[in-house]
């Protein structure tokens, strides 16, 4: 995590500038992308105030305390902004499993040009696959429309296909292995 530490009303102390470094590192754990901390410990009379911002991977979390050891206040700002992380980055797991959920079948319809330039259509679709037996795949493919049915196998934890054949029978592709 790149980290620049401003000092207001207070020598600069490369303890203290060292120490907040340190502990800014334990976020690196929670953030995939590079982020950038800006540090801010000043003094006013009696106060001491430790305030942090830190962007980077889609979030700006900010944070101020303020108590009578600057330490202490850098600790207690840190899990502060430790809280508002992991509240930022569970809301955002929970928001893209709904939004699975809602567009359970995506189609998109991509174009893609053959070596000898001919154009041909190619569909893709998204489906989400849900565990279950196959008795139980059986029964929801007789009460569905489509020609297959992608399901995880509860028995051997393994994607499996269950198709419609053209004779009206049903077929089953699993892994071997």
């Amino acid at each position: 995590m790149q980290t620049s530490v401003t000092f207001k009303n207070l020598d600069p102390s490369d303890n203290l500038k060292s120490y907040v470094k340190d502990k800014l590192d334990r976020f690196d754990k929670y953030l995939y992308n590079p982020a950038e901390a800006v540090v801010v410990l000043s003094v006013e009379k009696f106060r001491h105030i430790a305030e942090i911002n830190i962007s980077g991977d889609r979030l700006i979390i900010n944070g101020k305390e303020e108590t009578n050891d600057m330490y202490s206040a850098i600790d207690m700002v840190l899990d502060k902004l430790e809280k508002q992380i992991k509240k930022n980055k569970q809301k955002n797991r929970a928001h893209r499993g709904a939004s699975k959920s809602r567009e359970n079948m995506n189609f998109v319809e991509a174009s893609v040009l053959a070596e000898d330039e001919v154009s041909s259509h190619i569909t893709v679709k998204n489906i989400e696959y849900k565990p279950m037996d196959v008795d139980e795949a059986i029964m929801q493919m007789e009460l569905i429309s489509d020609n297959f049915l992608v399901f995880t196998n509860a028995k051997t934890d393994k994607i499996n296909v269950l198709y419609r054949r053209k004779n009206g029978d049903l077929g089953l592709i699993q892994p071997s292995s």
